[in-house]
């Protein structure tokens, strides 16, 4: 029984293995157009926005400008980042705050701006961060004109990856990230077996290109993983600099 079930399930194999090599070795085709075409599944429509700030459909809105209701203090109780013309604006001191909903994969697009007056130089320049899952960053920074580590300047992944190249805007004008967020899968004995992916667009220019996150990011020593959950906060950093933000909406993929 079990030689006549290999033998008839070679037989489809052995035939298309022959209209392969025919195709190869004749350049042309005995397969009908309609022999590749895959009608199942149907992408599902989504509607996108009209301009690149714009949300599409189905994406979850975590800052329009008008309210920090989908956010709290990662210190607990409500935000207490400054709300005005349409933008949230790191209060130094009052710490970092975090999305009240969890995400794992998903597609983020976030806007920020570093104060148009030059204070500090290096890493004390507009310094802020974006933290997938609560643990990985994505390096907010005053990058123009201002010179610090290569692997901490504006859009590298904190302390692991360089970006390809400096798309910074001048200090007090809007830039925007566009992220796309694979994240770390453990096994149930805490092990990694995929790590986590990211890619960055930073105003419109590739500067991460589905690159390995080793850990998550850290400040001293080297990235190592720990288990944790499938999804978690998105974290926007206090690090004692007046960034703004606006326009954040994500799609969980």
């Amino acid at each position: 029984m079990k030689k006549t079930a290999a033998f008839f399930f070679c037989i489809p194999f052995m035939v298309l293995m022959g209209m392969l090599l025919s195709t190869s070795l004749f350049g042309q085709s005995k397969l009908p157009p309609e022999a590749t075409e895959v009608w199942e599944p149907e992408p599902r429509v989504v509607t996108p926005g009209t301009t690149p700030s714009d949300a599409p459909s189905d994406a979850i809105v975590l800052f329009d400008g008008s309210d920090l209701s989908a956010w709290e203090s990662v210190n607990g109780g409500e935000a207490k980042w400054a709300l005005s013309d349409g933008a949230m604006t790191v209060v130094k001191g009052t710490g970092a705050i975090q999305t009240r909903q969890g995400f794992g994969d998903c597609q983020l697009h976030i806007e920020w701006r570093t104060p148009a007056e030059v204070v500090g130089e290096g890493q004390g320049r507009g310094n802020s961060g974006i933290f997938l899952q609560s643990n990985y960053e994505v390096q907010v920074l005053d990058s123009y004109n201002n010179r610090t580590y290569s692997n901490g300047q504006a859009a590298s992944i904190y302390k692991q990856h360089i970006p390809l190249v400096n798309a910074c805007r001048p200090p007090g004008t809007w830039q925007t990230y566009d992220i796309i967020y694979s994240a770390p899968r453990f096994n149930k004995d805490g092990m990694v077996v995929r790590p986590a992916y990211v890619t960055v667009i930073h105003n419109g220019v590739l500067v991460q290109n589905h690159v390995e996150l080793r850990g998550p990011t850290v400040y001293i020593g080297l990235p190592s993983y720990k288990a944790h959950a499938d999804k978690l906060p998105l974290m926007l950093q206090d690090h004692g600099n007046p960034v703004s933000y606006r326009n954040i909406w994500i799609r969980e993929l």
